[in-house]
């Protein structure tokens, strides 16, 4: 954070701290309530009607602005000192507009001009959470075409591992999620030449995310073009207006192009190789308008053009269109697109505009902020930029009713498809900032997938549901060499449902997700193997850990998959008897006789099958998950020192480049949690090649995978907890930044953790 933070001119150097006497909490009232694994209900005054005069009370609050620090946060000043712009094209910051449920990345001509400049960086894509395409494939596919059976206490389990198979890299790239368009303006100099990216003079773009706009200005041959493009928040249509003398002459067109869906892992979602295999049809006609039908096999979708003015469209190509003004001086259209014919007709430049606008304006002024603009920490102006931009970039992708794939609507990461072991990295930190209706319109996909997890435990031999790793919106689970034999999603509906539940302080919210939080817990404790020589449960084998680098066959229990069982089940319980049922003996049974999270040479390990050593090279990668356990669950059987020394232990020997984007905000949570937040900054800030975080705010991981929304969910996930607290946080405010002086941390309408 301080090599970057001085890089690009945001470190605070020569500020001075300001003391500021620290208000009240009212976040603390509110979680009064006993933690998951209490052993009787809550006392009488803090059950469901004192959570909800508490929540009232932390409404007005938020309502009112008030923040720690001292003052209201002038929170369009905190957005706008963090517009990210530009002067020169770079293929590595593209900027993108969006809804949550519809994304469209544009280049510095504020459309799709140049998609060849960007190919080895972050592509330019339309993407959507509804489009999806299957090629046709073999007859019959299922995922018994690409398992594999494993010996668990005499019975024969299959796992969907054998993807290398015909059937298993069919099954992981159907389906695939769709480039739905590309849309670009077709530059030309009076001799008809085309005119190429390094031809553009005087380039200034900036991302106003205050407004939800993308203002480009640029000159072609001394003839400025300025170009705005917004999103419209409701429906998924992207608009732009076009202003520039150029206009009318034809040295100026937009060209629409449609790709075939691309069953390539890589971050490219379009097949512009195969025009035979899809087709693009003009099927409507006005004067200011026209709707073009798309076909993909046994998949269809309509693009819906609109403008303003004087155009034509005609098509140029198979599955090229070309949008002609004929004005001078000022142009807009409008592209909606979507999976129905009956959509209805789209929005007008300046109604998506101004639409943006309010949604934004709205979108800034509620929920969390945390504003370090007046802390002397180098690294400061660093990390509030992070925090803001990833504010804006979860905001625009991840937030629809299906859990977001790890580079959600920019581009393709394994086909598009979502992993559900990183939906915690995606969507809890909506909740910690103060928009838990984000999170919660995720969970009724769960219940959609039902009867496909039920299945999936039925094949396997355990009861309950069991929730797949890598999965597409139907709830097909995508074969894996690692992925089936992973089980730290499985608890995660609990979690949210939990933390829903505590948030809102409503009842209601029990009735809701009762189906979704018993069969998962019915899994977990059928799935824990009885060791009779142990007198203990055993997680697995079969069974890889978040710490992906451990054979399936020979590790057991670790640290943070045990710690995630045992708040799963105790949290499950809790919830039977806030609904006045029994508790379920099996349940308990397994929760008295859960192993102790593994130790060695008095520090935690990753797992039992672990080495005789810690400096071990070969377990030193990865996702170092041992500290998970207290980081982000504050598991009560934890040894905090002994804690602390294996967190000071990781930072230490850890094989950081190993690492990805989500676990240094694990590694900032467990130091606050253990009374380290000079390692918590150090953790957020630490100088890996992963940890990297470009112009536009997107977390860069290597080059197949340029952006990693997990990163970004994870620092708001910490940076809320490190503000806010946690359960059992020290009273002090910000209690997870240092108290050194160099840091003033001001923050408003943000939650604790649990």
């Amino acid at each position: 954070c301080r090599r970057t933070a001085m890089r690009t001119g945001d470190a605070r150097e020569g500020q001075k701290a300001i003391a500021v006497k620290t208000p009240a909490r009212f976040p603390r009232l509110f979680w009064t309530i006993p933690l998951p694994g209490a052993a009787r209900p809550p006392a009488p005054g803090s059950g469901p009607p004192y959570r909800s005069f508490c929540a009232v009370l932390l409404l007005l609050a938020c309502a009112g602005c008030l923040s720690s620090g001292g003052g209201a946060i002038d929170r369009e000043a905190l957005v706008r000192r963090h517009i990210p712009r530009l002067s020169e094209a770079d293929p590595l910051s593209p900027f993108s507009v969006g809804n949550g449920k519809f994304a469209f990345t544009a280049d510095v001509t504020g459309l799709q001009t140049f998609p060849e400049f960007y190919e080895k960086g972050i592509p330019l894509a339309t993407q959507s959470e509804w489009g999806w395409h299957t090629i046709p494939g073999p007859g019959g596919t299922t995922l018994e075409d690409a398992s594999e059976y494993w010996d668990v206490d005499g019975r024969r389990v299959p796992y969907a591992s054998r993807q290398n198979t015909a059937a298993g890299q069919w099954l992981r790239a159907n389906p695939h999620r769709l480039h739905l368009g590309r849309i670009g303006f077709e530059f030309s100099d009076t001799s008809g030449r085309a005119v190429g990216i390094g031809e553009l003079e005087g380039i200034r773009q900036s991302a106003d995310i205050w407004r939800g706009v993308l203002e480009s200005s640029f000159a072609i041959r001394g003839v400025p073009v300025e170009v705005e493009t917004a999103c419209h928040p409701e429906i998924d249509q992207v608009s732009a207006r076009i202003r520039s003398q150029l206009l009318g002459t034809g040295a100026i067109g937009v060209r629409l192009e449609f790709p075939y869906g691309s069953t390539r892992w890589g971050k490219d979602p379009g097949d512009w190789s195969s025009p035979e295999r899809h087709r693009s049809e003009i099927v409507a006609r006005t004067g200011r308008s026209v709707r073009i039908r798309r076909t993909l096999d046994a998949d269809r979708y309509h693009v819906s053009i609109e403008w303003d003015g004087d155009a034509e469209v005609t098509q140029v190509a198979r599955h090229s269109f070309l949008l002609a003004p004929r004005d001078p001086g000022q142009f807009g259209f409008s592209v909606r697109f979507s999976a129905s014919d009956a959509a209805g007709r789209g929005a007008s430049v300046r109604e998506t505009v101004q639409s943006a606008e309010r949604h934004w304006r709205r979108f800034w002024q509620s929920g969390g902020a945390i504003d370090l603009s007046r802390s002397t920490d180098s690294r400061a102006g660093e990390l509030e930029r992070r925090i803001v931009l990833s504010r804006y970039l979860t905001a625009i992708q991840c937030a629809g009713s299906f859990p977001p794939a790890e580079t959600g609507l920019t581009c393709n990461s394994w086909y598009g498809k979502s992993h559900l072991e990183m939906h915690w990295w995606h969507g809890v930190h909506f909740a910690l900032w103060g928009n838990p209706q984000v999170l919660e319109n995720t969970l009724p996909w769960y219940r959609s997938v039902l009867p496909l997890a039920a299945e999936t435990a039925r094949r396997q031999g355990y009861a309950g549901v069991r929730w797949p790793k890598m999965v597409a919106p139907d709830g097909r689970e995508g074969p894996s060499s690692v992925g089936v034999f992973l089980v730290w999603q499985q608890p995660h509906p609990i979690y949210y449902a939990e933390l829903l539940y505590r948030l809102t302080g409503d009842e209601a919210v029990l009735g809701r997700y009762r189906d979704i939080v018993f069969p998962t817990a019915d899994f977990m404790a059928s799935y824990a193997r009885w060791d009779r020589a142990r007198g203990l449960y055993v997680l697995g084998p079969p069974l890889i850990p978040a710490q992906e680098i451990y054979r399936p066959g020979t590790t057991s229990n670790p640290t943070f998959e045990l710690a995630y069982w045992k708040f799963g089940l105790e949290t499950a319980q809790l919830w039977r008897e806030r609904l006045g049922l029994g508790r379920v003996p099996q349940w308990d049974h397994v929760l008295d006789h859960l192993p102790p999270l593994p130790e060695n040479n008095g520090l935690y390990q990753n797992a039992e099958i672990a080495p005789d050593t810690f400096e071990d090279a070969f377990h030193r990668r990865d996702h170092p998950t041992l500290v998970a356990a207290f980081g982000m669950l504050g598991d009560a059987r934890v040894d905090r020192r002994r804690m602390r020394a294996t967190l000071e232990k990781v930072l230490e020997s850890w094989d950081w480049p190993s690492t990805w984007g989500w676990d240094y905000p694990m590694v900032a949570m467990t130091a606050a949690r253990v009374g380290r937040p000079d390692l918590a900054i150090e953790a957020l800030c630490l100088d890996t090649p992963k940890n990297r975080y470009l112009p536009n705010g997107h977390n860069y991981q290597r080059e197949d995978l340029p952006l990693y929304l997990p990163g970004n969910g994870g620092l708001l996930a910490a940076a809320a907890m490190m503000a806010a607290g946690w359960e059992g946080a020290p009273p002090a405010d910000a209690p997870g930044f240092p108290k050194d002086g160099s840091w003033t941390v001001r923050h408003e309408g943000l939650r604790p953790m649990p």
